[in-house]
């Protein structure tokens, strides 16, 4: 019994400064979505084999010390020798918390990590909107966003070693 005494008082000290570091989705949101299905209804009966493109992007933009928006921006569209079936334009957004990360951490949890996280979500909203304009949902194939991350990092750095030898970038 004497050593309950001791725990309690143990609690009221607290742990000290929170000086772990710490990272996470904190809520996320489509920012902007457009769907085109500019040659409806002529285009539900094209038979000429689509073609799709998928385009994406990645931004990330500070709102305060500990907090960070990070935008997934997914462009799709169906194109044939008919015309335009649909486009969608989607901006699937994420507040990140983040704290006591040092800089090349962050990076990598704004740019790799929260758009993995991020991106079953914003395939589903894609693949809701073509289906919410009348054709076969289009299911986003995965994308490896830590890969792409690492790929992204060695050009820039043989770019800046390219640079420093004095060549231009792109020559090997």
């Amino acid at each position: 019994m004497a050593d309950e005494g001791n725990v309690i008082s143990d609690l009221n000290l607290g742990n000290g400064a929170d000086t772990g570091p710490a990272a996470g989705i904190v809520t996320q949101y489509v920012k902007d979505l457009s769907v085109e299905n500019p040659n409806a209804p002529q285009s539900f009966s094209w038979q000429d084999q689509p073609q799709i493109d998928v385009q994406f992007n990645i931004g990330a933009r500070a709102i305060d010390a500990e907090m960070h928006e990070v935008e997934l921006k997914i462009t799709c569209s169906s194109k044939s020798e008919s015309g335009t079936a649909f486009v969608v334009d989607l901006s699937y957004c994420a507040l990140v918390g983040m704290r006591n990360l040092d800089e090349s951490q962050s990076h990598a949890f704004l740019f790799a990590e929260a758009p993995r996280i991020l991106f079953p979500f914003a395939r589903r909203v894609i693949a809701d909107a073509v289906r919410d304009a009348g054709f076969s949902p289009l299911m986003l194939e995965p994308i490896d966003f830590n890969g792409l991350y690492v790929q992204q990092l060695q050009a820039q750095a043989q770019q800046q070693a390219d640079a420093a030898q004095g060549e231009p970038a792109g020559n090997a």
